[in-house]
């Protein structure tokens, strides 16, 4: 498969952008005017020199084909990945004005890219060297394993009896301790290795904050909180698949041991959240023939963006392997047969009402569950008041945005979408209500992405 006449939009360039700032920087680059001798490769090479502040002028070049997305080099001092200068390279060439011609690739440029094509081929046949070494030991493996389960265990029944004071003293002394008693015990959960139990447990300090209404919504979570002890504590006696998700809400690893499935993945959401210590980048996937929708997460150390990139509106052809859990939508890249290409695939779209009813049945498998992936077909935005919703063109039913959602200027671009008329709209839906991140408009046309 070959990459010259496939040309992705600009939406999908600035997509791997790692910041506002790099987005604004990469969009002045996007012009014929700082570039010299820039080309491409039918392999799905592009490559240029950028005239910067120097005598010199940077050498950029990026991968297209690689399958896990656009990989870079450039021979400026950024770290920031894509840099300024990849991001301007890649609006170049997706313009297709004839600014980034075929041709053969510069020496610096073919070095690299055969040098990354060749450790790659040799990771693949090689295999995953460091399963071999993890599992040398099975039963060393397994005291660990158990030793976890002892802290876990201690910090869960610690817990449940920090949980039980607050009730029998009252709602109100929350609002009197702060933020503090809830770090002291988020701390204890971190030191019992269960780290999504020291999250949720520090979400708890911010709720007295949080406005009118926050006694029923700390109680709500602290509820949430008793199962998920309660689960954790009695484990041996659920079904398999709800044990293998309370280990997953209480923070415990796991690897992907599903039975793979190859399909051709249409990229439906790509976002970052972030915070002082990680980078979380989530993917949104819909398999085309299968009708699955599966969720790829990646990491990176803050400030740096995660390597996986898949901008919206490309699909891959690709295998992909689930996580344990009932109701998880989690998976593992796996093998990858063509590099990701723009497609004009779409999904298949619910009511709003079909909506929440997917909602409440996923929250039998999965009660912790804060929202599934939902895509509402035939929906407008439309304002109620001092919030909006996304009302069924066709019935009189309407899904309620998120107060994130209606924060964010996405909202903006999907009211201008719609003028008024029916869109296609993917997001996450929720006890919250719904957060749109993908909107494609009625007939032809890209996706818009709104995250």
């Amino acid at each position: 498969m070959t990459q010259q006449g496939v040309r992705w939009t600009a939406d999908q360039v600035l997509a791997l952008a790692p910041d506002a700032a790099s987005r604004k920087a990469g969009s002045k680059l996007g012009a014929a005017g700082p570039w010299s001798e820039a080309g491409s490769a039918d392999e799905g090479t592009v490559w240029g020199l950028c005239k910067g502040s120097g005598s010199k002028p940077y050498q950029t070049v990026i991968d297209i084909a690689d399958a896990s997305g656009p990989a870079y080099k450039c021979s400026c001092p950024s770290r920031k990945f894509p840099c300024k200068h990849a991001l301007g390279l890649l609006l170049l060439w997706a313009g297709g004005d004839g600014a980034v011609p075929p041709g053969q690739p510069p020496d610096w440029a073919e070095q690299w890219i055969k040098g990354r094509r060749q450790r790659a081929e040799e990771n693949r046949t090689a295999g995953p060297s460091g399963s071999e070494s993890a599992s040398a030991d099975p039963e060393a493996a397994r005291r660990r394993a158990e030793r976890r389960a002892e802290r876990v265990t201690a910090g869960a029944t610690e817990l449940e009896q920090r949980l039980t004071d607050l009730l029998r003293g009252g709602l109100a002394g929350a609002e009197q301790a702060g933020y503090g008693l809830w770090e002291e015990t988020a701390a204890r959960m971190v030191d019992a290795q269960a780290p999504r139990l020291a999250s949720r447990v520090r979400e708890l300090g911010a709720i007295p904050a949080s406005g009118p209404g926050w006694p029923v919504r700390l109680l709500e979570e602290c509820a949430l909180l008793h199962l998920l002890d309660q689960g954790w504590l009695r484990r041996e006696r659920l079904p398999d698949g709800l044990a293998d998700t309370v280990r997953s809400r209480i923070g415990l690893p796991a690897s992907a041991d599903g039975s793979p499935i190859r399909d051709r993945w249409l990229v439906l959401a790509q976002y970052d959240t972030a915070d002082v210590k990680l980078t979380t980048r989530r993917i949104w996937l819909h398999g085309a023939d299968s009708g699955r929708t599966a969720l790829l997460l990646s990491y990176g150390a803050a400030g740096r963006a995660p390597e996986l990139t898949l901008p919206v509106g490309l699909a891959l052809e690709a295998e992909l392997t689930a996580y344990p859990g009932a109701g998880q939508l989690r998976a593992s890249l796996g093998e990858q047969f063509a590099p990701p290409a723009p497609a004009s695939i779409r999904p298949p779209g619910l009511t709003p009402a079909e909506a929440t009813v997917r909602y409440g049945e996923a929250l039998r498998d999965d009660p912790w569950l804060d929202s599934v992936p939902v895509t509402l077909d035939r929906v407008i935005p439309t304002q109620d008041g001092d919030s909006w919703q996304l009302a069924d063109a066709d019935a009189d039913t309407a899904l309620p945005l998120t107060p994130a959602a209606r924060a964010r200027p996405g909202l903006w671009r999907l009211v201008a979408l719609s003028g008024g008329a029916p869109v296609k709209v993917f997001g996450e839906c929720g006890h919250r209500g719904f957060t749109p991140l993908t909107a494609w408009p009625q007939g032809a046309g890209e996706p818009v992405q709104l995250c």
